[in-house]
């Protein structure tokens, strides 16, 4: 929810694709039951919440993804969920596994130690100069070598919405495992993982569901004489405080989400673009939800700070997010604007208003003597490289195969891919 700010004003809160604020009656169920647990033991609470954890959950969880509540399991994340799935897997020597652009951090670290466990190849599915996944080349290289394919329904990178479904479809015939991650789509877009096709789907709960941190869930496709729940699929399980709080969430999404009466995302775009000096991180023919862009001088940070000062809260992002998007290889930070069911038309004019007057007061920072440093800052923003239309680095963009290839080198918790020779 928009809680109360400065002078009693409504906070615009455009970081739901972060961390969603829990609506209060899900904020009420998670302290209750953190209470209880504190006093009375986790026993307790799980004896308490037994129907919660056991069957009512998985019900939600069923309808919400159109699957079968038997064929969901909960998990601490997303991540973690997805890393859970691919210990169950052997692909051989000669198999390859496919990977998008949009893939986290997160999973493209379990992909590796997939590739080095299994000696397999990993590979990048480029993108069209459009910035839309190439499915033409995916036809086209499409084999029974292809053991496993991840992509992402929803890019956090920019909000590009990838064709899960025909991706799906591409995919039926094959052998290929396919693996989705709805991190960012489940409770903002509809997500039906029958008809997507998908082996597993991975989703957090805190991001546009609004549930607490540390719980996540997954479908998980049924296999013959394997269940959801038997090794190797099985995920560490959040507190039971959390899923009683994800369940609330869940019944409080299903209550309320309803179609937006209208579609606040160009009236984002066009605050960004008419605003001076900035430019959109844009990719792909279909976008929702989010939106990044960045300053060609002034640093990100300092723009996402004069904003919470102003009640406006978004979130910056970083390269080693999604290393692999033209997005994440450019090398100052942008910022990232999510907007959820419950935002307004005030919500974007408030951050319009406030971004103009955070730039301005930047400006005059950077060019008073007093704050040589903040100059400093704004030249270093400006040597980066600038994105293409489609959010490209440069003016080519990507439209061949990438020519990276699945071998991490970790400084300072980043990864970084080696360019194929």
């Amino acid at each position: 929810m928009n809680a109360p700010t400065h002078h009693g004003e409504r906070t615009a809160h455009l970081d739901t694709a972060g961390t969603g604020r829990m609506p209060d009656a899900v904020r009420t169920v998670l302290a209750r039951c953190t209470a209880l647990d504190d006093r009375l033991g986790t026993a307790a609470l799980q004896e308490s919440l037994g129907d919660v954890l056991h069957t009512r959950i998985h019900e939600r969880l069923g309808a919400l993804l159109s699957v079968p509540a038997a064929d969901t399991i909960l998990a601490t994340g997303a991540a973690q969920a997805f890393e859970a799935y691919l210990h169950g897997i052997t692909p051989g020597p000669g198999d390859r596994i496919w990977t998008t652009p949009h893939e986290g951090v997160a999973n493209l670290t379990a992909l590796h130690a997939l590739r080095d466990r299994t000696r397999c190849r990993l590979e990048v599915v480029p993108l069209r100069p459009d910035g839309d996944l190439d499915l033409d080349w995916m036809r086209t290289h499409l084999d029974e070598d292809v053991a496993l394919v991840s992509a992402v329904h929803l890019s956090p990178a920019c909000g590009t919405v990838n064709p899960v479904h025909d991706i799906g479809r591409l995919l039926a015939p094959h052998r290929a495992r396919y693996t989705v991650d709805a991190s960012h789509s489940a409770g903002r877009l509809p997500v039906d993982a029958a008809r997507i096709g998908c082996h597993l789907l991975t989703a957090d709960g805190w991001r546009f569901l609004r549930g607490p941190h540390n719980t996540g869930f997954a479908y998980i496709a049924p296999t013959p004489h394997l269940a959801p729940d038997a090794a190797p699929y099985r995920a560490a399980a959040p507190e039971p405080a959390a899923v009683a709080a994800l369940d609330a969430a869940l019944a409080h999404h299903t209550a309320t989400a309803r179609p937006p009466h209208e579609d606040l995302l160009p009236l984002l775009r066009a605050a960004v673009r008419h605003t001076p000096g900035m430019e959109l991180l844009a990719g792909g023919q279909e976008q929702a939800a989010i939106l990044a862009f960045r300053h060609a001088q002034i640093p990100a940070a300092a723009i996402r700070r004069g904003l919470a000062r102003r009640g406006v809260v978004l979130a910056k992002t970083v390269a080693h997010e999604t290393p692999l998007h033209p997005a994440g290889r450019v090398t100052a930070p942008a910022l990232r604007a999510s907007l959820h069911h419950d935002n307004t038309a005030q919500d974007i004019d408030r951050f319009r208003q406030a971004l103009a007057e955070v730039l301005q007061e930047e400006r005059g920072a950077a060019a008073h003597p007093a704050h040589p440093a903040r100059g400093a800052l704004a030249a270093a923003g400006a040597a980066t490289t600038p994105l293409g239309p489609a959010g490209r680095a440069g003016p080519g963009g990507s439209g061949a195969p990438s020519p990276y290839r699945a071998r991490p080198v970790r400084r300072r918790g980043h990864l970084t891919l080696h360019r194929a020779t």
